[in-house]
């Protein structure tokens, strides 16, 4: 009974390891099937979004118009810059306890600079030209392909 039962164990035990070397070999044609779910695609479109806004954040240069700590008085000159200049992004920052109206994004001071001069005759008071982190447009990227 023994010799037997040792006798079946290794003949199945020498089918079954012959059997996973036949039909792996004999399924597969030599390549790979991936299957994956389709909601990867959109996170790596996501991805590459995110990847890309990041190049479009630059150090750069504004315009700033005015600094000052009363709310109201910043939106309302925001809004005239907006009405003079509409070509240019016009932006209102909070640095506690000021809030700063911003024009523009410039890669070199020199464009700002001309902007600055535009501006100067329109508001009195002090119009500056700052350092600040500025948003590039996709059209004005050198090699963007493909825009979002």
């Amino acid at each position: 009974m023994k010799h037997i039962i040792i006798l079946l164990s290794g003949l199945l035990i020498g089918t079954l390891a012959s059997a996973q070397d036949n039909t792996l070999a004999t399924a597969n044609t030599g390549g790979v099937k991936v299957v994956k779910d389709s909601r990867l695609d959109l996170l790596i479109k996501k991805q590459i979004y995110i990847n890309t806004l990041a190049i479009r954040n630059q150090p750069g240069f504004r315009v700033q118009v005015i600094s000052t700590n009363k709310r109201n008085e910043a939106t309302d000159m925001k809004a005239k810059v907006m009405q003079l200049y509409p070509d240019y992004r016009t932006y209102l920052d909070y640095q506690a306890p000021y809030f700063k109206v911003r024009v523009g994004d410039f890669k070199s001071r020199d464009e700002a600079a001309d902007l600055r001069d535009k501006l100067s005759s329109s508001f009195n008071g002090g119009v500056f030209v700052v350092p600040a982190i500025i948003n590039l447009q996709p059209e004005k990227e050198a090699g963007n392909e493909e825009s979002y």
